[in-house]
């Protein structure tokens, strides 16, 4: 039985460096705190604020919202091993770890390529664009992408924890993710490492490939328009989202895509921070930043008497 199912997995963590581990928890629960903060500020600021209800801002709170359950299924727990002698996780709540992770992940690479699709309709097409991105078809489109990937998920969960891990239970990295896993499964994995290849050729290679056809189309547009101050409102309408798109899916296709014999726990862990720490501190910071409608109802809702 403990062969088949054992009851509970030890996480290798980070670092097993005395010395170091206070300071890694400083430094996650800093950005952890940070990420926390800036996305439910986003998400409060789209919901109070009329002038961001519309079809980009919608998606906006939705990928906010994304980032900060992504980062709350993995960074508590880390936070919690960091400093604990016992870094050990249930069979089940590392299966739980794992979808949340997985589905979370998908839905943001679909949620990502839909906001490009926005940015080239209000861009290319405008005087369709309250027809094409009307309320209705953006709650569909949200609704779909939410069931569609949780369902998707839930499949790699299941045959991934259907696998006999009789090597070790020790999983050489600081969450429940699949490739540390499938290495302590005694069966052959490669099934299960096609699914995954066939899955993120499905969700995250055409999610990106409507990312790029989209900003393709934008970029072409764009470089029509005479006016140099027009040019500039637009590449820094769709620059935020492009910064974000670029960091999330470097790590995503790294961490994935690669050949099976071309894992290195290392490099994975490091790679792996930036897609689950990482990426959700800096998107509500990089859209912020950029986006002066966004910036102007944060210092209305952070400092109400500035300009009084």
């Amino acid at each position: 039985m403990n062969k088949t199912a054992p009851f509970r997995f030890i996480l290798i963590g980070l670092s097993n460096n005395p010395f170091l581990q206070p300071l890694y928890f400083i430094i996650f629960l800093f950005m952890y705190l940070i990420t926390v903060g800036g996305n439910i500020l986003i998400i409060i600021v789209v919901r109070i604020d009329t002038r961001l209800q519309t079809p980009m801002y919608f998606f906006l709170s939705n990928l906010s919202f994304i980032d900060l359950c992504f980062s709350s299924t993995i960074v508590p727990k880390l936070l919690i091993d960091t400093l604990a002698e016992d870094k050990s996780i249930s069979f089940l709540g590392c299966a739980t770890q794992m979808y949340f992770h997985l589905s979370l992940g998908g839905t943001e690479c679909v949620i990502l390529s839909i906001m490009a699709y926005d940015r080239y309709v209000a861009i290319c097409n405008p005087l369709r664009y309250s027809t094409i991105m009307n309320t209705r078809i953006c709650i569909q489109l949200a609704i779909g992408t939410w069931v569609a990937i949780f369902i998707n998920s839930a499949s790699h969960a299941f045959f991934t924890f259907h696998l006999p891990f009789c090597r070790s239970k020790h999983v050489d990295h600081y969450f429940c993710e699949m490739p540390p896993l499938f290495r302590l499964s005694c069966r052959d994995t490669l099934l299960n490492e096609i699914a995954v290849y066939v899955s993120g050729g499905l969700v995250a290679l055409l999610a990106f490939a409507l990312t790029l056809l989209s900003y393709v189309q934008i970029i072409s547009t764009v470089l029509k328009i005479r006016s140099t101050k027009g040019r500039h409102k637009a590449f820094s309408t769709c620059g935020s989202h492009l910064a974000v798109v670029c960091l999330y899916y470097g790590a995503i296709s790294f961490m994935y895509m690669r050949p099976r014999n071309s894992y290195s726990p290392e490099k994975d862990r490091a790679v792996s921070i930036l897609y689950t720490v990482v990426t959700p501190m800096v998107n509500p910071i990089i859209y912020s930043i950029r986006n002066k409608e966004v910036k102007g109802c944060l210092k209305k809702l952070l400092l109400p008497n500035a300009n009084s």
